[in-house]
């Protein structure tokens, strides 16, 4: 067993990219405020220090520019990370990072390829307002060749950025601004990585299968431990990427339970949780004992108001009502 170090979600990234950038010169990391201000959220806190301004780069704001020169890099051998201070602003790079970054490859044929991760804030829960707290997972996973990596707890987060920054593909690398402080055991000592498309159960059970990524994964172990008081057993299963999709995990845990909930923190319409939905009930129709119940943010703008804006996201009551539904206990 691999030796552990207890380090905050934001410590995590930064060791992961700290680590892949001494192993390899070629990675940089650009964006607003990362250097001389360690990060707008102090996730790469001391790397300037270490690396120099030709590898830790601060950039002005202007999301297009520099996510443009970034992919440029990338094309000529490079291999950058991406910061965006949120995720809501990379709609203002939405042409080169949706437009030219998953399609190079295709569009060249095989001449040029884009070894990059975009990674940043994503989601609401800090009382940012509207455009500051988009939950982009359920636009951008529409678009084919870019990975989509949303992780939950501080050991995936090193794992999966490793695994990120060392792929031939663009990534995008979701983080939680509320998970940033929190603190997880985290191996050291080895170079541990976390493929792609392979989900975790985080919690057995046999009654309904409750799957997520990301923040609300936490909510659906705080429905589980609710719901096992009454007597209904959930299985908890944090999904990781939802590009690649790890569906048949999915799969075998549905034939398990015979229900599925999920839960997805984008809107409802074309998201993340209604493909989900969606093969399950081609590929479990006659497994599932009701049909696939899912929990999303509400189909408005983020409220700016804490109370607002806790109602407006997937909660732990939320999902209990949608798990007692989904069992006939409602």
């Amino acid at each position: 067993m691999s030796a552990t170090q207890e380090i905050e979600f934001r410590d995590a990234i930064r060791d992961a990219m700290s680590e892949e950038m001494r192993r390899d010169k070629r990675v940089m990391l650009i964006g607003e405020e990362v250097a001389e201000y360690n990060g707008a959220y102090k996730v790469s806190r001391g790397m300037l220090d270490e690396f120099g301004p030709r590898r830790i780069i601060d950039t002005p704001i202007s999301e297009s520019g520099f996510a443009g020169m970034a992919i440029g890099a990338a094309m000529l051998g490079l291999r950058p990370v991406v910061e965006f201070m949120s995720w809501s602003f990379s709609l203002v790079a939405a042409d080169p990072i949706l437009n030219n970054a998953p399609k190079m490859l295709f569009m060249s044929g095989g001449q040029f390829g884009c070894p990059i991760v975009f990674r940043g804030n994503d989601g609401a829960g800090g009382q940012l307002g509207s455009t500051h707290s988009w939950s982009v997972e359920g636009l951008f996973s529409n678009v084919p060749g870019i990975k989509i990596v949303i992780p939950s707890t501080p050991a995936d987060a090193k794992g999966l950025m490793k695994t990120a920054i060392r792929d031939d593909d663009p990534v995008f690398f979701l983080e939680s601004e509320r998970l940033l402080g929190m603190k997880g055991e985290v191996p050291v000592g080895e170079d541990v990585l976390v493929k792609f498309g392979q989900a975790c159960v985080r919690r057995e059970g046999t009654d309904c299968t409750i799957a997520s990524w990301g923040r609300p994964v936490h909510f659906c172990m705080e429905a589980a431990e609710a719901l096992a008081k009454e007597g209904i057993s959930c299985e908890v299963l944090d999904l990781r990427t939802i590009r690649p999709l790890d569906i048949g995990a999915i799969e075998r845990s549905v034939r398990k339970t015979s229900n599925l909930v999920i839960v997805d923190q984008s809107w409802s319409f074309g998201s993340p949780g209604s493909e989900v939905a969606a093969q399950i009930h081609q590929r479990c129709f006659d497994d599932l004992d009701n049909h696939v119940h899912r929990v999303h943010a509400e189909d408005v703008p983020a409220p700016y108001a804490f109370n607002l804006e806790q109602e407006y996201l997937p909660n732990t009551r939320k999902i209990c009502e949608a798990v007692r539904s989904a069992t006939y206990n409602a």
